[in-house]
């Protein structure tokens, strides 16, 4: 304790330099904040909350705030005025228009605890003992430095930690311990994943569908309230953007987008990792004053933050401060200020609050002290940051536990939790057949305006046909010309193959897209399964038609209507299942380099093995035979492609004797001649492109999801 009482005395002596003189107490008059006159209210507990039906209320403005976007009567009894005035909020759109309230509720977390998961056992505890709570139509943040359990926390509030991770403590809504239902609460990631081909409306618009039962009618509606509650009317009809050839919404707008996604199930709990993630000073007002208007109907906001500017903290209701998974104070943002007072480390007043509590307790401070050790500016030494982190953290977290807010927060906490208030219900979801029809429609939108699904394919297939059409044109039927026709086949269909990897990053940010709506139980495998292979139908249907056009009748291959309708139909099925392949790579690698340089080795060893260079029965056994010339599906759309030419078929052999298309073909390439041999790998084709499917289910029900987990472990101690 004379280690902790030393340094306390040490910083509070070189932080009065910059302080007022009674350095031990909050100044009611000349510091940052001042409460409101007559704010002095209760604290809400879940009976003061809004009723439970939605309800439509106006929130009628006087003159002279008609420039505010919220009333200062709205704002919960914490800090509600900066530097003597009001917070200068930007304008916002339709604060004229009735909002639509939302029945929050109460959340209470009691002995938390969150350990990861190690090599042997659960041993790193990322949260400990953390105690709190959060009321409806307010604010709450945790807040912390870096690998603080931030996240962690969230997560596990929100019922949301990933299997490595273990739970200890309750976590009660409305004084019940459940589990929070589908659609009774949102849950916002760090990370943006929008779909930037589609407008703000349309994100929107297809994420209610996909989200809520009932009617279209409907849904318009719930788009509509969820656009004015985030104010993004200006933004409503621009496409969201984001590729080298569209220009992105700001990225203010675009968090808004992703929890306006959010609002449209109307939550009555709205989880946000880093609202303020990489915004600039103005977006993040905007943010801040955007979700305090969207408290102020009732709904209860919890999210987390590594730093805010001195208007956005004045913003904050209530306030977790976390390091090294300890909690070392919850209460309003004001009493935080007095309880660093209370320890000794009495906040600049020329500093922001959020600044002076993460110098105090990130221990990252440390290296700068040692580096800075004898360094000395023009106005002296480095002596406001030359103090033990460590020593810090332990005096207000013993500070804490012994504090009257420590003891409020277990009062308020037994409060919320003696009567137990209404459940939380799910309010149901769209049916299966409703999801896979918007998800094709939607893919089908997405495809058509984007340049890296279809249509630079399709474009490159027809420079390619054209160029192998003319270079083989008019082989006619000889016998000599069997070799030559062999050739182009090959190269039709190894070109085709790899000119479909342009395709690989567009599929990968349609599995990022469905990795979001599966944790928010938006979207599931075979739905997204489904979907995308529906939408895909047709576009992979016109590149297979167009290059047929294009090579069949230019390269002169046996003019009949069947033959040529069995070419097209071969094409399309060796799409089929190249599209499947690179599904399934894109699932496993997630990322875009990654996933093409495996695409393109494995498109080259299949093109090896596809009995052009070689006979398949002159393969080694081993690996190259079995299993790689069977599992290469080049082999069978070749095969099928030179039977449905040769089989039936005769050439001349001097005057008197002929031989078969087979006998002729058997040299070059090894084929059967059994007539219906080409519809055996036609069949062969489709079950490949079935199987494909299957593992890209599995696929996404288990490896997406854990590389999901995983990624997300890494960020837990955020």
């Amino acid at each position: 304790m004379e280690e902790i009482q030393a340094s306390s005395d040490h910083y509070r002596s070189s932080s009065s330099s910059a302080s007022s003189p009674a350095t031990s107490r909050v100044p009611s008059s000349s510091f940052f904040y001042l409460r409101k006159p007559g704010s002095s209210k209760q604290p809400i507990s879940f009976e003061d909350s809004p009723e439970w039906e939605d309800a439509e209320t106006d929130h009628p403005r006087r003159e002279e705030d008609a420039g505010d976007s919220i009333n200062v009567e709205t704002m919960s009894p914490s800090l509600s005025k900066i530097n003597s005035g009001s917070v200068p909020s930007p304008p916002l759109q339709g604060t004229s228009t009735p909002v639509r309230r939302i029945a929050g509720a109460s959340l209470v977390w009691k002995d938390l605890t969150v350990t990861i998961k190690g090599k042997m056992r659960y041993s790193d505890k990322v949260v400990k003992s953390s105690n709190g709570y959060a009321l409806p139509g307010t604010l709450t943040v945790i807040m912390g430095p870096a690998k603080s359990g931030k996240s962690t926390l969230l997560r596990a509030i929100a019922g949301r930690l990933p299997d490595s991770a273990k739970m200890y403590g309750e976590v009660l809504v409305n004084g019940v311990k459940t589990r929070l239902q589908y659609g009774s609460y949102g849950y916002v990631e760090k990370e943006d994943t929008l779909i930037g081909s589609l407008t703000v409306r349309e994100m929107l618009y297809y994420s209610a569908l996909l989200q809520l039962p009932g009617f279209f009618s409907r849904k318009k509606g719930v788009v509509e309230d969820s656009i004015l509650t985030m104010s993004l009317g200006d933004y409503s009809d621009k496409l969201i953007g984001g590729h080298c050839r569209m220009k992105s919404l700001p990225r203010g707008e675009r968090r808004r987008v992703s929890i306006a996604r959010e609002l449209v199930m109307r939550p009555h709990l709205l989880f946000i990792d880093e609202p303020l993630y990489q915004l600039d000073s103005v977006s993040a007002l905007l943010m801040m004053v955007t979700l305090k208007k969207l408290a102020s109907t009732g709904c209860t906001i919890i999210f987390t933050m590594y730093q805010s500017s001195t208007e956005v903290f004045g913003l904050f209701d209530r306030i977790c401060l976390l390091s090294n998974g300890n909690t070392l104070f919850f209460g309003e943002t004001l009493a935080c200020l007095q309880h660093f007072s209370n320890a000794g480390f009495p906040c600049p007043i020329m500093q922001s609050p959020s600044d002076h509590f993460l110098r105090a307790i990130n221990t990252d401070f440390d290296r700068i002290i040692a580096m800075c050790k004898n360094w000395q500016d023009d106005h002296g030494d480095f002596s406001s940051v030359n103090m033990d982190t460590a020593v810090a953290i332990r005096t207000l977290e013993s500070t804490y536990k012994t504090s009257s807010d420590a003891v409020a927060v277990e009062s308020m906490i037994v409060k919320l939790t003696e009567k137990e208030g209404p459940l939380l219900k799910s309010k149901g979801k769209a049916s299966g057949i409703t999801r896979v029809a918007v998800l094709t429609w939607r893919s089908l939108l997405v495809m058509s305006r984007e340049w890296g699904y279809f249509w630079i394919r399709l474009l490159l297939c027809i420079l390619l046909m054209l160029s192998v059409g003319t270079i083989f044109y008019n082989l006619g039927h000889s016998l000599s010309s069997v070799m030559v026709r062999v050739s182009a086949v090959f190269v039709l269909v190894s070109f085709l193959s790899l000119i479909s990897i342009a395709g690989m990053p567009a599929h990968i940010k349609e599995i990022q897209i469905y990795t979001h709506e599966e944790s928010n139980q938006h979207s599931g495998a075979l739905v997204f399964l489904l979907g995308h292979l529906l939408s895909s139908i047709p576009f992979l249907f016109l590149i297979s038609i167009s290059s047929s056009l294009l090579f069949y009748f230019l390269v002169g291959m046996r003019n009949e209507f069947s033959l040529f309708m069995y070419f097209v139909l071969n094409l399309f099925m060796c799409l089929l299942v190249n599209e499947g392949l690179m599904m399934v790579v894109s699932s496993i690698w997630l990322e875009a380099f990654k996933a093409i340089v495996t695409m393109v080795s494995i498109q080259v060893l299949m093109m090896l093995v596809a009995g052009y260079f070689r006979h398949q029965n002159d393969f080694p056994v081993p690996l190259w035979k079995y299993p790689m010339s069977y599992v290469a599906f080049h082999t069978y759309s070749i095969q099928g492609l030179l039977e449905n030419e040769y089989i039936g078929t005769s050439f001349a052999v001097g005057q008197v004797r002929s031989i078969t298309g087979v006998q002729a073909l058997r040299g070059i390439y090894n084929i059967p001649p059994d007539v219906n041999a080409k519809w055996s790998n036609l069949l062969i084709l489709f079950l490949m492109a079935i199987c494909y499917r299957i593992i890209l289910f599995v696929l996404l029900r288990f490896h997406v999801r854990q590389r999901l987990a995983s990624c997300r472990l890494f960020g837990l101690k955020r």
